[in-house]
């Protein structure tokens, strides 16, 4: 008897799965075909199942039954989405990976999870990722993460700011050094170099360094409060565990690699006991996958290869690529309680300016850190005074005072000038749950 869809791959559940050894991928799935009434999803689903595991479109011989219970994907979600066209079908799809598979191979698990997959379906993404017990008690995941990085700056609970050096490349090593002079007098917590710089003709790690961390080193001396510099490391896989030693034997007090260096090379530099400063990851890379998968998986992948700090979409944003949802979510992830990792920072950013203190911090709360470019350099009274507006604005939301006051006191100028500049955001307010207005609580007033 043969049947249409494998009970090895379909009879299962979330209670009957052992959770410690999978890994749990959920997808979103939908499908049209126009005129046609009858669309096989699971026929589709078994697909993509033994695509990511043991099978291809015809069944071989050694393809057995025992071989598919051991090592294919299991459905063990499918939620379906109700619509009113009849030519669409739109689900939720859970599948189980075991990770006997292939062990905590991160590139391998990739290719299960986010690989031929999405060639089922014009309309997929990954949404979401449960990573089992036994394949995350492999992972160190960040070395430093939120708490450490408190410890190492100083700060115990507000949120850090952070310097972009601009523009993203053309600046000698003086230049460098002294926009980083400029931004620490004025309070910056970190700064960074923009991820498009490697090693300029004009510009090289080796150069630049040096003279930042001589800067950052001087001003500790007088005031007690050491900047963290994130130094742009990326570079060929060859190359960059020794670049990242080069740069600590120069000094350097934080490092910055690209997504596009792969989550696997992540790993070895913060899992390297050599490499003991923090590694910030940046995510601009990930762009090309967003319509794919979800930043909070993105995010939860790269909180476990070791990430201590990763940007963060918001819609506040000059690059609002992500709903406001997702882009809280994403944060939430980095955040969340799990098992023994650490937490990893999140970075909303983007454009974003001391006007939008209120709405960053009210949605993400106070472990964040915000980095600004133009945001904090294009202040009219100079990079010092951008630095200070925004401690400025942070300081004020900590306090619960509105930026438009805080800005009216004298110690204040550095932000009354940044909001003359670009302005206040002031968040949009959504209605009382669904109650229509008539029925929304309405302040009262008492002689």
């Amino acid at each position: 008897m043969k049947r249409y869809y494998d009970s090895e791959i379909f009879h299962q559940m979330l209670d009957g799965i052992d959770l410690d050894n999978h890994v749990i991928a959920s997808y979103y799935l939908k499908d049209r075909l126009e005129g046609e009434k009858f669309l096989d999803h699971f026929a589709l689903v078994q697909s993509m199942a033994l695509e990511g595991s043991t099978g291809t479109w015809e069944k071989v011989d050694e393809d057995t039954e025992e071989v598919r219970k051991a090592m294919s994907s299991k459905m063990v979600g499918y939620h379906e989405i109700p619509g009113e066209d009849r030519f669409t079908k739109a689900a939720v799809v859970q599948l189980a990976f075991p990770i006997r598979s292939w062990g905590d191979n991160v590139p391998m698990m990739l290719l299960a999870i986010a690989g031929n997959c999405f060639a089922y379906s014009k309309n997929i993404m990954l949404t979401d990722l449960f990573i089992g017990k036994n394949l995350l008690a492999k992972f160190k995941g960040p070395k430093f993460g939120v708490d450490g990085i408190r410890e190492l700056t100083g700060v115990p609970d507000r949120p850090l700011s952070l310097h972009i050096l601009k523009p993203k490349m053309g600046m000698t090593p003086e230049q460098t050094a002294n926009q980083v002079r400029q931004t620490v007098a004025g309070g910056a917590d970190l700064c960074k170099d923009d991820e498009m710089l490697g090693d300029a003709y004009n510009n090289t790690m080796e150069q630049r360094l040096p003279k930042v961390m001589d800067v950052i080193n001087r001003n500790a001396d007088k005031t007690g409060k050491r900047m963290i510099y994130l130094c742009s490391i990326t570079d060929e896989p060859k190359q960059l565990r020794e670049k990242a030693y080069r740069a600590i034997e120069l000094g350097a007090n934080g490092l910055l690699v690209t997504y596009s260096a792969g989550l696997g090379m992540l790993r070895e530099l913060t899992s390297d006991p050599n490499i003991n400063v923090p590694v910030m990851l940046h995510a601009s890379h990930m762009i090309a996958m967003m319509k794919q998968i979800a930043w909070p998986v993105l995010a939860k992948l790269c909180r476990l290869c070791g990430a201590d700090l990763m940007l963060t979409p918001t819609m506040w944003s000059s690059i609002p690529m992500v709903s406001m949802e997702e882009g809280i979510r994403t944060s939430f992830v980095k955040l969340a309680p799990w098992g023994h990792i650490k937490r990893t920072f999140p970075m909303p950013c983007a454009g974003v300016y001391p006007g939008l203190a209120e709405v960053l911090i009210g949605e993400y709360g106070p472990d964040i850190v915000i980095p600004a470019g133009g945001g904090m350099l294009g202040h009219p009274d100079g990079y010092t005074a951008g630095a200070q507006a925004w401690q400025q604005a942070i300081a004020a939301v900590m306090a619960g005072v509105p930026l438009p006051v805080a800005a009216r006191k004298p110690k204040n100028m550095a932000l009354r000038h940044a909001l003359e500049k670009w302005g206040y955001m002031e968040r949009p307010k959504a209605p009382w749950l669904r109650l229509a207005p008539e029925y929304q609580p309405k302040p009262m007033k008492f002689e």
